[in-house]
């Protein structure tokens, strides 16, 4: 039977201390600090967000621990893009139209006037070479982008009087955002970009003329319908469909051993299935519920429609 001298005891015991330490640091979770563009609360917008904050830390069994911060707390949402690049963040829930100032090429990975719908969207991502360009734009700033969320199409919008002509959009002051606020501009509309909370005193005192915000099921939550004498206009030519992002750090990502990368595409793909459902799902009551509120629902008119698509492809050619 062989026999240990002291001097090997005690090198294995300490051969035993490193292992066990390097053990316990292998295992120490890794912790992301996610800052929303979106309030918590916000039906998809900010819900969706708290959701993969939450399935990324479960699916990972809390080896990865992504924290979700509300707006504004460490970072503003316009400045989210700058803040993830420099590693002030690890990541952030946003969308990428939200980085239109920086390129207007962004926002083709967000949303598109007369686009198209969620499934056709990610359905271009996923396998028609969507992913390869939106990386190619992401990789300078040092960013990963993975869509991450969807949002169901959005209404025509809140307006004060009817539009029946396409000269009617000449004038209005109206809340609009991104490739739809250029296409409204070029038609001799007065686009406000005003924050989601102060619309509903906008609209209530005449200070806009229009609005368009969101989703039926978002719109309602922000009370719009609760706003006499008002037409709510679909379809919502301008958004088809909203693309979310979980915007990370390249740093960050590249830290990350293949297997949590992998939980984390796995996270998006089914929080991105999950928007859509979910969507779709609110959508036909909350209309309902507009409709027996006293708002008159109504369409565009076809030359309309006509109107706002070709002004769309002269801000497209001017763009690209």
């Amino acid at each position: 039977m062989q026999t240990f001298r002291p001097v090997q005891l005690i090198l294995i015991w300490m051969l035993c201390v490193m292992w066990n330490v390097q053990s316990v640091a292998d295992t120490k979770p890794i912790e992301w600090r996610m800052s929303s563009a979106f309030p918590g609360s916000a039906l998809q917008l900010g819900t969706l967000g708290r959701e993969i904050a939450r399935n990324i830390t479960d699916i990972s069994d809390n080896r990865l621990k992504v924290a979700f911060i509300e707006p504004n707390v460490i970072e503003r949402p316009f400045r989210l893009f700058d803040a993830v690049s420099k590693d002030k963040l690890e990541a952030a829930w946003a969308t990428p139209s939200y980085w239109f100032q920086k390129d207007p090429a962004f926002a083709l990975f967000s949303s598109v006037p007369f686009g198209p719908d969620p499934l056709e969207f990610t359905a271009w991502m996923s396998y028609g070479g969507g992913a390869a360009l939106r990386d190619e734009l992401y990789e300078p700033h040092g960013l990963i982008s993975i869509v991450c969320g969807a949002m169901a199409p959005e209404a025509g919008g809140w307006f004060r009087r009817e539009i029946r002509q396409i000269e009617d959009f000449r004038g209005l002051k109206m809340r609009a955002f991104c490739l739809g606020a250029q296409v409204l501009q070029k038609l001799g509309m007065n686009p406000q970009l005003i924050a989601h909370d102060k619309l509903h005193t906008a609209l209530q005192d005449g200070s806009l003329d229009a609005a368009e915000f969101s989703m039926p099921a978002i719109d309602t939550n922000l009370r719009f319908d609760q706003v006499r004498q008002l037409y709510y206009y679909f379809p919502g030519w301008h958004q088809q469909t909203t693309l979310f992002e979980l915007l990370i750090s390249q740093s960050a990502w590249l830290a990350l051993p293949r297997a949590q990368q992998a939980q984390v595409r796995t996270a998006c793909a089914a929080n991105l299935a999950r928007g859509i459902a979910q969507g779709e799902a609110l959508q036909a009551r909350a209309i309902l519920d507009i409709r027996e509120r006293g708002t008159e629902i109504r369409k565009f008119p076809p030359q309309v429609l006509n109107g706002l698509e070709k002004a769309w492809l002269e801000v497209a050619a001017e763009l690209s």
